[in-house]
């Protein structure tokens, strides 16, 4: 091969979409698409960043994030995720289902890279978790639906009256076989369960559960809820309603109990995979990851303000016990 051709070979080794260290630049660029304002989810982004710090990538220096948000507004995502396929970037990161759904359609050769990814099979990102066998991999939340049941079965031994619970749940997980998996569970540990309407407030949504005599809160999942943990966990104070959710951030903000992965570790655990697809790896071939671990944190404070004595029984089995 004379000089022409190995430079012409070169050239096109650097135009793959995931090609090896040959073409690596001295500055990384990778994408990260949010739906909410970075202030909503700053210490998930910020497990992100120390995770890359972690394998040597760090900002300024030899990576650069190119960081978009819809600040809130999702109809703004389809322009976003254009805007970030059509850049100079090397792979995208994706927190949730909804971002990624917008990716897909944008890009079918940049790496994908979701954090919190749910169905991801059903929703077509993935042929498989073992081989995904296109350009998007990364962690999924899904656990099976036997977390949804040990959920609430920790919520009825923390309070065995609680027989009517109110499910609180992102309107774009609204399918039939979703709401149906639920309804299976909360029969399984004997609870009636009421679905108030969704809206763009919770105080109405919340206002209409004890209207149907809602003895406790149980979430579900949603970006959007996780955003306004700190609204929703005043509002379950207010209306003295035990709660439970599917994230210790909310704990943290007021909520009595979750049972549920850690998102920080998933957003840390994310950087596993950036640095393995900018060494080379094609994510077809990057199996999809379920969390390793499931956290119960109790919050003894919200507990004592309820009137719970909570059961020792629950309480050594706790990961987290905040007081």
């Amino acid at each position: 091969m004379n000089r022409r051709e190995t430079l012409v070979a070169l050239l096109a080794l650097g135009a793959a979409p995931w090609g090896r260290r040959a073409y690596a630049r001295a500055v990384r660029r990778i994408g990260y698409l949010a739906i909410s304002p970075l202030a909503a989810f700053a210490h998930g982004y910020e497990a992100f960043r120390d995770g890359l710090r972690e394998f040597g990538y760090v900002e300024g220096k030899n990576v650069s994030i190119v960081f978009r948000s819809a600040e809130g507004r999702p109809e703004r995502l389809p322009g976003l995720a254009r805007e970030l396929a059509q850049s100079d970037v090397e792979l995208i990161v994706t927190p949730v289902n909804l971002i990624t759904r917008e990716l897909a359609k944008a890009t079918t050769t940049i790496p994908i890279v979701m954090i919190v990814g749910t169905d991801v099979v059903g929703e077509g990102f993935a042929a498989s978790l073992a081989r995904p066998g296109g350009n998007i991999t990364g962690l999924t939340w899904d656990v099976g639906y036997e977390v949804i049941t040990k959920r609430f079965e920790l919520l009825r031994e923390a309070v065995p009256k609680a027989t009517r619970i109110a499910v609180l749940w992102d309107p774009g997980q609204d399918a039939p076989v979703f709401r149906e998996a639920v309804e299976r569970r909360g029969a399984e540990v004997g609870a009636t369960l009421i679905w108030p309407e969704m809206g763009d407030a919770l105080g109405p949504v919340v206002g209409n559960a004890v209207q149907n005599r809602a003895q406790a809160l149980f979430a579900v999942g949603g970006a959007r809820l996780y955003r306004l943990r700190k609204e929703l966990t005043a509002l379950a104070a207010t209306y003295r309603l035990p709660d439970a959710y599917f994230d210790a951030a909310f704990v943290e903000a007021g909520g009595l109990m979750s049972y549920a992965p850690s998102l920080v570790g998933m957003f840390r655990r994310a950087a596993v995979y950036v640095d393995k697809i900018l060494q080379g790896q094609r994510p077809a071939e990057l199996p999809i990851e379920r969390p390793a671990k499931l956290e119960l944190v109790l919050n003894l404070k919200t507990a004592r303000a309820l009137g719970l004595a909570l059961p020792q029984s629950l309480l050594i089995r706790a990961d987290r016990v905040i007081e």
